[in-house]
């Protein structure tokens, strides 16, 4: 029998535009686990370190925000996702 091996998104996150069309997907859902887990799939992808060290939090820290168990601050998030190149943008919904 083969041998398989866990799908992991961060492998293919090596794009600006696959970030940002990967985190548009995840903030569509509503869903704030899903949300959470995604930015921190970018962050793996990223590294970890160097995206904690340029939003100004811990390692430890990062991967506690962003590990879908709890819920992370706003300004946590704001952080993460300057550090990872990407900004919010505010658009009308699709009825």
């Amino acid at each position: 029998m083969p041998k398989t091996r866990a799908f992991d998104a961060a492998e293919f996150l090596d794009s600006p535009e696959m970030v940002a069309e990967y985190l548009t997907e995840a903030l569509e859902t509503d869903d704030e686990v899903f949300i959470a887990k995604a930015i921190g799939t970018v962050a793996r992808a990223q590294g970890m370190g160097a995206v904690a060290d340029s939003a100004g939090v811990s390692r430890e820290n990062l991967y506690r925000a962003l590990s879908g168990t709890t819920r992370p601050e706003f300004e946590t998030i704001r952080k993460v996702l300057g550090a990872l190149g990407v900004q919010l943008v505010a658009k009308p919904r699709v009825a």
